[in-house]
């Protein structure tokens, strides 16, 4: 019952994950089609990128500590594109190059949300394996 937690737990945040990166890629799409202006494009996504560094931290190691190996390999080069990009200060938006960077912005979160969404149809099945498993159990 405990692994079945833990699947459900990493469920939602991937879920929350998804919600963040969603979130970015609609204020730069607002951006781009000019709804918004470049500040607060960049201060909205700039207040969601350090949460969405720590989530996916705190589910690496999630995954490590309960000993989900796999998964936790898999989060690994996500993670450490983060740890990269806070590293070389790169992690915000700048709003004087927004709009010269807001291509390749789009391109980087548009791959970080399809890396997501693989991780959560992995993560989905495994939470139906267990379940099924459990229930063969008992």
């Amino acid at each position: 019952m405990g692994d079945l937690f833990v699947w459900l737990i990493s469920f939602f945040f991937l879920v929350a994950l998804i919600v963040i990166l969603v979130f970015q890629l609609m204020c730069l799409a607002d951006l781009e089609f000019d709804y918004i202006n470049p500040y607060d494009s960049s201060s909205r996504i700039n207040k969601v990128i350090l949460p969405e560094y720590v989530t996916e931290g705190v589910l690496c190691l999630l995954y490590l500590l309960t000993g989900h190996w796999f998964m936790s390999l898999l989060c690994v080069p996500y993670l450490y594109y983060n740890a990269r990009l806070y590293t070389r200060r790169q992690h915000l938006v700048d709003v004087t190059e927004i709009f010269n960077l807001l291509h390749w912005e789009k391109k980087q979160r548009l791959f970080k949300l399809f890396y997501l969404i693989f991780l959560l149809f992995l993560t989905i099945f495994w939470m139906i394996f267990t379940a099924l498993e459990d229930h063969d159990i008992e």
